[in-house]
């Protein structure tokens, strides 16, 4: 499964972005999505998840209120709706995808390769 982040850039505080990531892959059938992040100098960190079905969401203390995210399973795209965005929301975002290879049964972890977000202060 190849995942691809979109919408990253630089906002200014306050200010709203869209990362999307699009899943592609036929051999696997994607669980599980989510979103990290990571900053300089910081450990990669969990910023939300969502269910296969969309239904149950999860995300960190710290996004609460601020961030939601969602998916759309006939595109195969996950969304992150970031809106009052603060200085320390910066960092490179991450997809992450658990799927299932509807061959051999096998589940697997798969990564995108990020995308900046950047908030002045």
């Amino acid at each position: 499964v190849q995942l691809v982040e979109s919408g990253g850039g630089l906002v200014q505080a306050g200010g709203s972005l869209r990362l999307s990531c699009a899943a592609s892959g036929s051999t696997f059938s994607i669980d599980t999505m989510g979103w990290y992040r990571q900053a300089p100098g910081k450990q990669r960190e969990l910023v939300a998840t969502i269910a296969s079905g969309g239904g149950s969401t999860n995300s960190a203390d710290s996004v609460k209120g601020r961030f939601t995210t969602s998916r759309d399973n006939a595109k195969n795209t996950m969304y992150l709706q970031m809106n009052s965005l603060k200085a320390e929301d910066t960092a490179v975002y991450f997809c992450n995808a658990l799927g299932i290879d509807t061959g051999w049964g096998t589940w697997m972890t798969f990564w995108g390769q990020g995308t900046q977000v950047t908030v002045s202060s």
